[in-house]
């Protein structure tokens, strides 16, 4: 794995780590996973590597960055990346950005991009036209909210909790 030393400049250390993500894309590939990998890092050291296991575990959020973070997150025993970097072999879906945000991670480095992942079949593109340009109702599922009168139940459990940790 690729680390920081003087001799090293943090452009050649990120594109390191991008060529190290594109090798674990790469490999996920052969070993029967599907084409990203991803990886985190922190005051330059790698963190947490991941790869893409939706079809192996048959876990549709198994995809590399969520892998990574997961990993990462149990490594530097937070919930929290704050200080660190992902960097992966393509544009992170809807659901890696969103994970990435709700991980506080400083920064993200890409290498293909959605257009890259629409030409070899991956829907990446389409989410994010669903989630940019599709008002609900356009959706391919239903999505409704039905009123409820204890819908704010768990918070107000969560707000009353004086020992809560705040993320």
């Amino acid at each position: 794995m690729t680390a920081y030393t003087q001799e090293t400049s943090i452009a050649d250390l990120e594109r390191g780590w991008l060529d190290e993500a594109i090798g674990l894309a790469t490999d996920s590939v052969h070993n029967g996973g599907g084409p990203f990998g991803a990886l985190i890092a922190k005051d330059g050291e790698v963190v947490a590597i991941g790869n893409n296991k939706v079809t192996s575990n048959l876990d549709p959020t198994a995809h590399g960055e969520v892998s990574a973070i997961r990993l990462a997150c149990r490594e530097l025993g937070t919930f929290s990346l704050d200080g660190c970097v992902l960097v992966t072999s393509c544009e992170p879906c809807p659901m890696c950005l969103s994970s990435a945000l709700w991980a506080r991670v400083d920064r993200i480095i890409y290498a293909a991009d959605r257009d890259d992942a629409a030409v070899a079949g991956f829907d990446d593109r389409k989410f994010y036209d669903l989630f940019e340009k599709r008002p609900a109702e356009l959706w391919p599922m239903a999505i409704e909210r039905l009123h409820m009168p204890n819908r704010t139940a768990p918070f107000d459990a969560w707000l009353a909790k004086t020992d809560r940790v705040d993320y």
